[in-house]
């Protein structure tokens, strides 16, 4: 694995919503679960061998654990465009969603991450909302 600095678009891509499942220091099922689907939907992640996803995977595992996430996603932001920060910042919405508990250090990601990006905050609030009402256990 790269230095932090030298991360490629897709490994950035990848350790943005691993960052956000791993910050508040549990990997819940539901998020492993939406995070192995959305990489996985993507065609540039699907054309790679199995053991190549396991290595990303690995290797950006190895990086948190040396690094706080803080510095990852500082160090992975600036490796995509606009249209892969947007959708980085949904998936990442989505997983610290899905399991219906928002920890006070995932908000703080959010934040952090907003912060960040290049995507005009009225943008990621719309994205928020949008996240909040689809995992809202509403029945």
């Amino acid at each position: 694995m790269p230095a932090l600095a030298d991360l490629t678009p897709m490994q950035a891509f990848a350790a943005i919503p691993l960052a956000a499942i791993c910050c508040d220091q549990t990997f819940a099922t539901e998020e492993a679960e939406v995070i192995r689907q959305q990489l996985l939907s993507r065609a540039a992640y699907r054309a790679m061998e199995p053991y190549a996803f396991g290595m990303l995977i690995s290797g950006l595992l190895k990086r948190l654990r040396e690094e706080s996430w803080q510095e990852l996603i500082a160090a992975a932001v600036p490796q995509l465009n606009l249209d892969q920060q947007e959708t980085a910042f949904a998936l990442v919405c989505q997983l610290i969603h899905c399991d219906r508990k928002v920890a006070a250090v995932e908000q703080e990601f959010l934040l952090a991450l907003a912060d960040l990006m290049s995507l005009e905050p009225s943008r990621t609030r719309q994205i928020l909302e949008v996240c909040e009402v689809m995992h809202r256990d509403c029945l």
